[in-house]
């Protein structure tokens, strides 16, 4: 492995606990029906929202006509929007970690599988400890697919051999890795921090 110039880090399970069986229930709680049956509805049609292509009002249409069940709140602008914000749960010292990465010469992104109302949120929350944010609603592929990894290191302007992502999940650091990048699974900060001190990141 090359010398680390640039540290990617996932969101949902890294940067911020797991919110998906949170949103399950919180979804499943709105449409009166069980996070089960929610969660099947959900899987079967998130695809296409998780990577851009089709809006918000397509999915909840989709998912409501799978169910029987009428739409959520449609008054709402976001119904997703406001689920994602209440079960928003960030790791202070995670963040904090990317903060200090960034202050230290280190480049630093966020490389995300999310919808548009997620994106929409956490660009309203301003982190600046990110160079680059990445989502794959915005660029049309997900992880573990090689181009949202090569899309990253552009966008971070660093050799992809330089690079590593961060993301507690191991088919998407497989991926990373399958793309030529580094990749550690989340299991702790203090893990984390291990890991990539023994990849040559100078950790105080």
């Amino acid at each position: 492995m090359q010398g680390i110039e640039a540290v990617l880090f996932d969101w949902g399970g890294v940067l911020i606990d797991n919110p998906t069986s949170s949103l399950m229930d919180c979804c499943a709680r709105a449409l009166a029906v069980s996070a089960e049956d929610y969660r099947r509805a959900h899987n079967r049609h998130a695809e296409g929202f998780q990577r851009g292509r089709i809006p918000e009002a397509t999915f909840w249409r989709r998912v409501c006509g799978e169910l029987g069940r009428p739409l959520p709140l449609p008054q709402m602008p976001s119904f997703w929007a406001e689920a994602f914000r209440a079960v928003y749960s960030p790791r202070r010292d995670v963040f904090e970690f990317a903060g200090w990465l960034h202050a230290n010469g280190y480049r630093t992104a966020l490389l995300t599988n999310t919808e548009g109302p997620a994106m929409e949120f956490f660009l309203e929350l301003r982190y600046e400890m990110f160079d680059a944010p990445v989502f794959s609603c915005a660029e049309g592929v997900c992880k573990p697919e090689k181009e949202i990894y090569e899309i990253a290191a552009r966008k971070l302007a660093t050799p992809i051999g330089r690079c590593v992502l961060i993301d507690d999940k191991p088919i998407f650091v497989e991926g990373a890795r399958n793309a030529g990048m580094g990749g550690i699974v989340y299991e702790s900060l203090e893990q984390v921090k291990q890991d990539l001190s023994t990849l040559g990141v100078r950790i105080e």
